[in-house]
């Protein structure tokens, strides 16, 4: 082969990824479909039923949505065998709790909302201006990152309601730093989750998720499906804080859990 046959093959484009991985293209519409005409068929009647006729609307809204994260998932452990799950048992038991975790994938916030019927999360404000699903998000007792501007009132009413929350056994499930970290390891974290923990009076669960960025890889439209890795969601810690104590600070807690999580970080290999 001359120079120029060289020069010819090492310049064609690449073909996209949709082509060179098929199975990947199907799954993840499949995957898709669920989330959009799966939940107008099958969820969205509920949903109205809930908003007309339940008083306590935000209980039967985070028990339908973790219902509708776990229909997707069992979707996903049917669909893509090769990527296996290890789930601790007594995740699924914690009540009453602030849970807090690393950030890999946009998987890990619905797969601890699959898991607690009762529960409540922080979610970015952008999540809030998408019509219908924002309101949804309300209507939940989700609350907006940011307590300025227009979200000012909708993050005091959530606070508001937050000790019931965890009095009648749901969690609050944060993710202190804010955004997904990129090789495994733990970035900066955010005051939200510890001043809330504070304010309750709430213990603190440390849980540790890993490798749910190889099935939905952070920056690509594909679910990753030819590969196999094992999805791993540890409790690593209980602590319960002296809040009250006259030693007590939040940047030493917080400094407590990064430490947890930076020693379970796995650093991708290269």
């Amino acid at each position: 082969m001359d120079k120029a046959d060289i020069t010819s093959s090492s310049t064609q484009p690449r073909r996209p990824a949709w082509i060179r991985y098929p199975k990947d293209l199907v799954i993840t519409l499949i995957l898709w479909c669920y989330f959009t005409v799966g939940f107008i068929l099958f969820f969205a009647p509920f949903y109205l039923l809930t908003l007309l006729f339940f008083t306590n609307r935000a209980a039967g809204f985070q028990y339908l949505n973790s219902l509708f994260y776990k229909g997707f998932f069992l979707l996903c452990r049917s669909l893509i065998p090769g990527h296996r799950w290890d789930i601790q048992p007594e995740i699924r038991r914690i009540r009453s709790s602030v849970i807090v975790c690393n950030h890999l994938s946009y998987l890990d916030s619905i797969l601890l909302i699959s898991l607690f019927p009762r529960h409540t999360t922080i979610a970015k404000d952008r999540l809030f201006r998408i019509p219908v699903f924002g309101r949804m998000l309300a209507l939940s007792g989700y609350i907006p990152s940011s307590g300025t501007g227009r979200y000012a009132d909708l993050m005091l009413d959530s606070l508001a309601n937050i000790a019931d929350n965890l009095e009648s056994g749901g969690n609050i499930i944060v993710f202190p730093e804010g955004t997904r970290s990129r090789g495994g390891r733990v970035g900066r974290l955010h005051k939200g989750a510890f001043k809330i923990a504070k304010y309750c009076n709430a213990p603190i669960k440390v849980l540790n998720v890993t490798n749910t960025d190889k099935l939905f890889v952070p920056g690509k439209f594909l679910f990753n499906t030819c590969a196999g890795s094992t999805i791993g969601l540890k409790l690593i810690a209980e602590l319960s804080p002296d809040y009250k104590s006259d030693a007590f600070e939040i940047r030493n807690l917080m400094a407590q859990v990064k430490s947890l999580l930076g020693n379970h970080a796995m650093p991708m290999a290269g």
